[in-house]
């Protein structure tokens, strides 16, 4: 998408992108770790919330030091998909609805935690954050900002009605994703149509930069054509050779693996 009203920071090892609403701003800091990941920070007022947690602790420590270094006072923290990090604003308020906590602590965000410490070793900070505050589906104000819980089975979408932005897991308008098989596939479409029908300006992922409606309607193509060369696809070596063919300066060929295992599972 193109950057308005936006300046980027640089840090030393990632960079934050600074979007400037009027009342609200928003901090975007892309951490450049192993995992692409992006943690978001809306501020208003001084205030702010954190919307999900770095979890390497060399980014930990640096996006401490930038908030420190910008005087923001961090009212929350938003912990969706990404569980791991717990020594990050350790003694701050940390909000979860109950199927996020429990993705994380026991369901399949723990086993993602359990891979990448194997994956990473020492430098990945695998304790989990402790929900001090759980989330219900719907409207909520933290920090003087209004936000809108969007509830499903592993975390939650988050909605920022004053600058019509969402935050999901996964975007990546030129980025493979994981995507669990067809009916998961279809949940993501679903999802993505809905947010062409409310028209947001922004959609904010944790492993992308933030995108717009044109990036959602790519993202909807790939999904549909992920679900046709699955139809056609024998094996996963087939089917991985085959996306990779017609996404050939795609990134992410690591979440494409894992899409290849959950499609194939045993071939």
């Amino acid at each position: 998408m193109k950057k308005t009203n936006c300046k980027t920071i640089k840090l030393k090892k990632g960079e934050v992108g600074l979007y400037d609403f009027g009342d609200i701003r928003l901090h975007a800091y892309k951490t450049n770790d192993f995992l692409a990941d992006e943690v978001f920070v809306v501020e208003k007022n001084g205030k702010a919330v954190v919307i999900e947690s770095p979890c390497f602790y060399d980014n930990i420590t640096e996006f401490e030091d930038y908030l420190k270094a910008t005087n923001l006072k961090v009212e929350g923290v938003l912990i969706s998909f990404h569980a791991s990090g717990a020594s990050f604003l350790k003694d701050c308020k940390k909000y979860a609805t109950k199927h996020a906590d429990d993705y994380g602590h026991n369901g399949g965000g723990k086993a993602l935690i359990d891979n990448f410490t194997r994956a990473f070793g020492p430098v990945f900070d695998s304790s989990i954050h402790k929900t001090t505050n759980f989330l219900k589906n719907g409207k909520t104000k933290i920090a003087g900002i209004e936000f809108e819980i969007i509830d499903n089975e592993e975390g939650f979408d988050i909605v920022i009605p004053k600058i019509k932005a969402v935050y999901t897991h996964m975007l990546g308008h030129d980025c493979h994703s994981i995507v669990a098989g067809q009916a998961h596939a279809d949940a993501i479409i679903s999802t993505l149509n809905d947010f062409l029908a409310k028209g947001y300006d922004l959609v904010l992922t944790s492993h992308y930069t933030p995108e717009d409606l044109k990036d959602v309607k790519t993202k909807i193509s790939y999904l549909q054509n992920l679900k046709t060369l699955a139809l056609k696809c024998k094996t996963g070596k087939e089917f991985k050779e085959a996306v990779s063919k017609a996404y050939l300066n795609y990134s992410g060929e690591n979440y494409l693996d894992m899409t290849t295992s959950y499609f194939y599972p045993t071939k």
